[in-house]
């Protein structure tokens, strides 16, 4: 089974209130879009397609040849972006997972999950959902009585009932192919904002009586994504934990973990020799290799 992911990567980031295009911003050392790709090397078999927007020679200019790009002019929303992929892998694929380029700490392991869970869907989409008691604005999922998913409400339009949801859509989708390419055009135009939202690809689903399914992830961290440079530090915190834990897990000893800063890539080990065992700490060889 071919399994391609496509990455969202066009959006400007104007709340980074920077020049430099938002999944560069470093987390750990490595540019946001850097940890989206070593996510999906877990699962996908087919080379990613990226879509790009704002910044897009230098987002390209980065992947290398890693990722495909296509280029989202204009950016009309998250259906519109996903419909760009559409030349390339219409009848070339069996599942496309869509997920952003601004979610560093989301990882592969749940990202097959969610490959998974779609293989076992007789539907046309799994999703990624966490339960928290913080929204941040995230859409709220409406569940059936046997389980599956009934709707997406987006925050500004939910009821006060609906508000009190906590299991909320995080951005992370894995689709039919051959479903998928039909629906995307019959997705409508937001009447608000004119634009093409992927969410709604959802409703077409379940009106036509078809099955969406949801993962629920286990690590809320793995949701954030970034905004603002608030959320990148929070973000580069989380992930430093994450670094520091896995470093003490395998034996390595930290008098102060949150003030111990070491990027992705760097490797401890012992060194022998005659009259001491020290601690050798290796950065890798090249700081932009995938």
């Amino acid at each position: 089974m071919k399994i391609t992911t496509i990455l969202l990567a066009a959006g400007q980031g104007t709340r980074m209130k920077s020049s430099l295009p938002k999944v560069l911003h470093p987390v750990a050392g490595k540019p946001l879009i850097w940890h989206a790709m070593q996510a999906i090397q877990k699962f996908t078999t087919e080379k990613p397609i990226v879509v790009v927007g704002h910044g897009a020679e230098e987002v390209t200019s980065y992947l290398g040849d890693s990722a495909q790009t296509v280029l989202q002019e204009p950016q009309l929303g998250t259906g519109h972006a996903v419909m760009q992929a559409e030349s390339l892998l219409k009848g070339k694929t069996d599942l496309v997972v869509v997920c952003y380029s601004d979610m560093p700490l989301l990882r592969g392991e749940t990202l097959q999950k969610l490959v998974e869970t779609q293989k076992n869907n007789k539907g046309p989409i799994s999703m990624l959902t966490v339960v928290a008691d913080d929204p941040r604005g995230f859409g709220r999922i409406i569940r059936n009585a046997d389980g599956s998913v009934d709707a997406i409400v987006e925050e500004y339009v939910a009821t006060p009932d609906q508000l009190q949801v906590k299991e909320l859509n995080v951005g992370g989708y894995c689709f039919d192919a051959n479903w998928l390419w039909d629906a995307l055009h019959r997705i409508p135009k937001n009447p608000e904002k004119g634009e093409y939202y992927l969410t709604d690809a959802v409703e077409l689903a379940t009106k036509a009586g078809l099955s969406v399914q949801a993962t629920v992830m286990d690590d809320i961290e793995e949701t954030i994504g970034i905004n603002t440079r608030v959320y990148l530090s929070e973000c580069d915190a989380a992930m430093r934990r994450r670094i520091n834990q896995e470093h003490m897990l395998n034996g390595v000893t930290m008098i102060d973990p949150a003030s111990t800063y070491i990027e992705i890539g760097v490797t401890i080990g012992r060194i022998q020799s005659s009259c001491r065992t020290r601690i050798c700490m290796e950065r890798p060889r090249s700081a932009n290799a995938m």
